[in-house]
Order: structure tokens, then sequence, then C-alpha cells
């Protein structure tokens, strides 16, 4: 049977490519450093599930019945291998190119609880327990809603005591306008004594017509190898890049500080003097978007470029 499925030679042959590839990295990547080892392995990790993917797919191939679904199957399941390869290789390049920003060492910063506490008072990054942001953002998918409430509840999270956040996402649909909640999340941030402020993790619950669907994107720090990262530094400088988060695979999110003095015209008002950010995860490397942090109340506009659309803070209910 497997004879007449056309096209396995092209099979070994992509195969035998991603082989090459990941053989010629690995030379590469052995002086990159541990950043850059990191990188590399999750690269491999990435065209194993692929591979693992691909072959689990052609056997569904193998189990149709005549020879024209097999060969629309196969060049289904090829076509989704190529554009997995072609995205492995680009979040490869988006890692060892975010290694490069970061000195190329492993990320495992020191956490000294006593250096940390859950009330967080930066004056781009407050966090102000009973307050309420309101943003929304025109997609195609339909009006998207979030509404971030600064809880009165902390969790202890590699021994700190880190303040939550509940951000809830709906989407309106775009004949009937209800709402349906598509994201529900607990984060949780603390302060260090020289003002930065972390992101220590996440409890995602996804949801797709009305139903729980994943927790994917969920962290904690401590947890499988996650680590802390600062979602907004002490005294924010022009071209300073630090992770955000970090869990292999799962959670990469990065940023640079583009600027420290910008301004920003939401629903909500007009700011001056905000401090904006290119932030990214190799993860999606063409997930770019710019964010606006306004003295004195935080995130107020968030950008992308690729697109031009634009999450719009629209009101704050203070405490």
């Amino acid at each position: 049977m497997q004879t007449r499925i056309t096209g396995s030679r092209t099979l070994a042959a992509t195969l035998s490519l991603a082989t090459v590839a990941g053989i010629a990295a690995s030379a590469s990547a052995g002086t990159g450093g541990a950043c850059e080892g990191v990188a590399f392995q999750a690269h491999l990790g990435a065209l194993a599930e692929l591979q693992s993917d691909f072959y689990l797919a052609y056997g569904k191939c193998l189990n149709q019945t005549d020879l024209a679904s097999q060969n629309e199957c196969l060049a289904q399941a090829l076509a989704e291998l190529q554009g997995g390869l072609e995205l492995a290789d680009s979040q490869f390049d988006a890692r060892v190119e975010l290694c490069g920003e970061l000195g190329g060492g492993a990320f495992a910063p020191a956490i000294d609880p006593d250096d940390f506490s859950s009330t967080v008072d930066h004056l781009y990054y407050p966090l102000v327990a009973g307050t309420v942001k309101t943003f929304m953002a025109d997609t195609d998918e339909g009006v998207e809603t979030i509404v971030i409430t600064v809880t009165g509840a902390t969790r202890e999270i590699m021994g700190v005591e880190c303040r939550e956040v509940h951000d809830l996402v709906t989407l309106a649909d775009p004949e009937s306008g209800e709402q349906q909640v598509i994201e529900d999340t607990l984060d949780y941030y603390a302060q260090d004594k020289d003002g930065n402020v972390w992101y220590f993790g996440e409890l995602a619950l996804n949801y797709e017509d009305g139903y729980l669907a994943n927790i994917d994107g969920s962290w904690f720090a401590g947890v499988d190898g996650a680590e802390p990262g600062i979602v907004m530094l002490a005294t924010p400088s022009v071209g300073e890049v630090y992770r955000q988060e970090f869990l292999l695979g799962e959670a990469e999110d990065a940023a640079k500080v583009l600027g420290t003095a910008d301004r920003a015209s939401v629903p909500a008002g007009d700011f001056t003097g905000c401090v904006r950010t290119a932030d990214f995860t190799p993860i999606e490397p063409t997930g770019l978007e710019h964010k606006y942090y306004a003295p004195g109340l935080g995130a107020v506009l968030e950008i992308k470029p690729g697109t031009g659309e634009r999450l719009e803070l629209i009101s704050v209910v203070a405490p």
C-alpha cells in the first residue's frame, strides 16, 4: 500500500534537509554560550515534534481507501511540515538574536524573597488594589475588550509574595454583538528593592465557543524550569533589552526600551512622558508590539506595527 503514495521521496528529502540544517546549527551553537545552546536544543525539540506529527499524519493518509484521497492527504501533511520547519527556523534565529542582545549567558536570576514586595508603586507600572482598567481593540475577529483588575489578593511564588492581577478578555460577535470570553487570566507581580517590577507567572484559561479549550501560556516561576522576568525596569533607558518571562517554548516574552518621553492619545486621555517599548517573543517571531506606559497610570496603548491594530485604554476606575 505504501508504494501507492506519491511523494515519499520528497518526504525523505525534506526530513534529511531538516537533519542537515540541525547539524549545521549544532556546530554554530557550540561556541555561542548557554543561551544559544538552549536555543539549539529548543530547535531540535521542535524538529522532533514536527517529525512525529508528520509520521502520524502520514499514517492517517495510508488509511485512506483511494489513491486520490491518499495523495491529497499527503500533500496537506507535507505543506504543514514545510510550514512548521520554516517557523522552527525563524524561532531559532529569533532566539539566537535575543541571546546576542542579552549577552549569551544562561537566564537564571537570583531571587531573594527578602528583596521583594507585593506593593508595586512604580511610576510606569503601578498596581494599586481595586484599580480597574478597560481596553478595547478593533480586530479582524471583532471588537476585543480587556478588563484588567488589580485584586487585593496575593500569592507566594518562589517565596515571594506577589500581587494578583485579573485579566478578562472578551470578543464581541460581529453579527449579534454578544460578548464571549476568550481568555481569563491571573497574573502575578512583585517589585524588588531597586524598583524593578517582576513578573512571576500566570494562570491562563483559554476559551473557544464558550468552553475551556486549554491553559496554554500558563507558567509559574520555579516550576519546570520557569524563571521570573522584569516587566518594567526601575529606570528605563533607551536601548535596554530584558526578558519579561521565561519558560522555554511556552513563555519567552522580551522587551526593548524605544523611548522615555513619548506621547500617546487614547479615548481615556492624552498622555506625555510615556515609556515606549517593543515587546516580542521568539515563539511568534512576527508578533511585534509597541507598548506605551504613562506616568502614574501604566499601560495605556498597544500597537501592532505589522497591522496597525491598536489596543487602547478606554477608562480607568480608581479604588
